[in-house]
C-alpha cells in the first residue's frame, strides 16, 4: 500500500499523463500535491523503484506503469457521469426505437460518441427472455418470413424460401406447432422441433415450414452472439505506431475473440483490464473498461470501451456503468 503522499503524487503523474501523453516531471506536479520539488523527486524515484513509474530515458519525467495504473482505478472515486451527459444517456434510451439489431449498433455509437474510444456490445439477449408469440407469414408462393416477438419487445425475423408452394393450410399448421414448441419458452430451450405426427409418413408442407422455422429460430441461440463495433477509427489517433493500430483493429474484427475476452475480463472480476490483464499480447498497450448488461435480472450481454492505456479512466468507467444501467432498463421494459 502506499501512503498518502505517494499516492497523491502518482494520481498526479497520470492524471496530467492522461491529458498530455508527456513523460511528467516533478515541477509540473509539485504544486498539484504542495509539497517541495525535491520532496517530489524522491517520491517519484521510490514510485520508479517500487514499479508503479518508469522512465523512458534519464533526463525525462516518468509515465505509469500498469501497476501504476492498476493502483490508480482501484482507487478512482466512482462518480456519476456529469448532468449533460447523463441527461444525454436517458433521453438516447428514452427514444430509442426499432429492432434489437439496431438498438444494440445505436447502443455502441452512443459509447464511442461519449468516450471517443473504440466501443464494443456484445448481445446474447435474445436466449435470456421468453418467446411473447410466433408466427409464419407468406410472402409469396414460395417466400415465407418468420416474426418472433420476444417478452422484452424484441422483433426476430427470419426470410424463408421454399422449394414447393406454401399456401394458407401449411402456414396454420406451421404457426399451430412453432406455437407449442416455442411460446413462453427462451430461445436456448424450446420444446422439441415440431416433427412430423408420423415419422413414417411424408412430411407435410406445414410440418417442413414448422421446422425449417424452429431451426431458424433456435440454432446457434446457446452459443452465438453478434458484436456490435463503433469507433475503431478512434483507435487509429491513439497510438504512435502503425503496426500497433492493426494488430487492435485485427482484433476488434474477430467477433469470437471479442466476445471470449470481455467473458474472460468479467468472469475475472474485473470491470477494467490494463494492457496485459486483457491477456491478449496485442492490446498490450489498451485498456478495457466492460460491464454486462441483463434482461429482468438475467445476464444478456456485455458492453465495453477500448482505448489506450492511457485513457481517461473516470470518464469510461462511468459512461460504461450509466449506458450498461439503460439498457438493461430499455430492454427489460421492451
Amino acid at each position: 500500500m502506499l501512503d498518502e503522499r505517494k499516492a497523491a503524487i502518482l494520481t498526479a503523474v497520470i492524471e496530467q499523463y492522461i491529458r498530455t501523453a508527456q513523460p511528467v516531471g516533478s515541477g509540473a506536479i509539485a504544486q498539484d500535491v504542495r509539497v517541495s520539488s525535491a520532496t517530489v523527486r524522491s517520491e517519484l524515484a521510490v514510485l520508479e523503484a517500487e514499479g508503479y513509474l518508469s522512465q523512458p530515458h534519464t533526463s525525462a519525467g516518468r509515465i505509469p506503469t500498469e501497476k501504476g495504473y492498476r493502483h490508480f482505478v482501484d482507487h478512482l472515486d466512482r462518480a456519476s457521469l456529469p448532468a449533460p451527459e447523463g441527461r444525454r444517456v436517458v433521453d438516447f434510451f428514452g427514444q430509442l426505437r426499432g429492432e434489437i439489431e439496431q438498438i444494440m449498433r445505436d447502443t455502441a455509437g452512443l459509447l464511442a460518441n461519449l468516450t471517443d474510444y473504440a466501443a464494443v456490445v456484445v448481445d446474447g439477449s435474445e436466449e435470456a427472455v421468453d418467446v411473447r408469440s410466433v408466427q409464419v407469414v407468406g410472402l409469396s408462393d414460395r417466400v415465407a418470413v418468420l416474426v418472433a416477438v420476444l417478452a422484452n419487445g424484441q422483433v426476430v425475423k427470419h426470410t424463408i424460401e421454399s422449394d414447393y408452394d406454401i399456401d394458407e393450410e401449411s402456414l396454420d399448421e406451421a404457426n399451430r406447432r412453432l406455437q407449442v414448441s416455442l411460446e413462453g419458452r427462451p430461445l436456448n430451450k424450446p420444446n422439441p422441433a415440431p416433427m412430423p405426427s408420423d415419422p413414417r409418413a411424408v412430411p407435410t408442407g406445414g410440418e417442413k415450414l414448422a421446422l425449417a422455422a424452429h431451426v431458424l429460430l433456435t440454432s446457434g441461440a446457446n452459443d452465438t452472439e453478434r458484436v456490435y463495433v463503433e469507433g475503431a477509427s478512434r483507435v487509429v489517433t491513439s497510438f504512435e505506431a502503425v503496426e500497433s493500430v492493426g494488430r487492435v483493429l485485427t482484433i476488434l474484427e474477430q467477433q469470437l475473440v471479442v466476445v471470449s475476452l470481455l467473458t474472460n475480463i468479467l468472469d475475472r472480476g474485473l470491470s477494467v483490464a490494463i494492457g496485459s490483464e486483457t491477456g491478449v499480447e496485442p492490446l498490450a498497450d489498451c485498456s478495457l473498461v466492460v460491464s454486462p448488461y441483463s434482461i429482468g435480472g438475467e445476464h444478456a450481454g456485455s458492453i465495453a470501451v477500448l482505448g489506450p492505456t492511457r485513457m481517461n479512466y473516470a470518464q469510461a468507467m462511468s459512461t460504461v456503468a450509466a449506458v450498461s444501467r439503460q439498457l438493461s432498463t430499455r430492454l427489460s421494459e421492451g
